[in-house]
């Protein structure tokens, strides 16, 4: 069940616009510089957000419903 508190903003980076190296929490593996990824920030806790691979955040939307 989804919750108010789960609200999040998603924006994606384009791969021109990533220039620094992140660590996925979806798989736990790099997202390298030059690589399109999402970024989640709960609207709750805006320092907490996350970089997320695109194929590793799909699949989290999928497991929350």
């Amino acid at each position: 069940m989804h919750h108010p508190d789960d609200e999040v903003e998603v924006r994606h980076v384009q791969p021109y616009r990533a220039v620094k190296a992140y660590w996925c929490p979806g798989c736990n593996h790099e997202i390298s510089p030059g690589v399109g990824h999402e970024v989640v920030v709960p609207l709750l806790a805006p320092d907490l957000r996350r970089h997320w691979h695109t194929p590793c955040w799909r699949a989290e939307l999928r497991a929350r419903l």
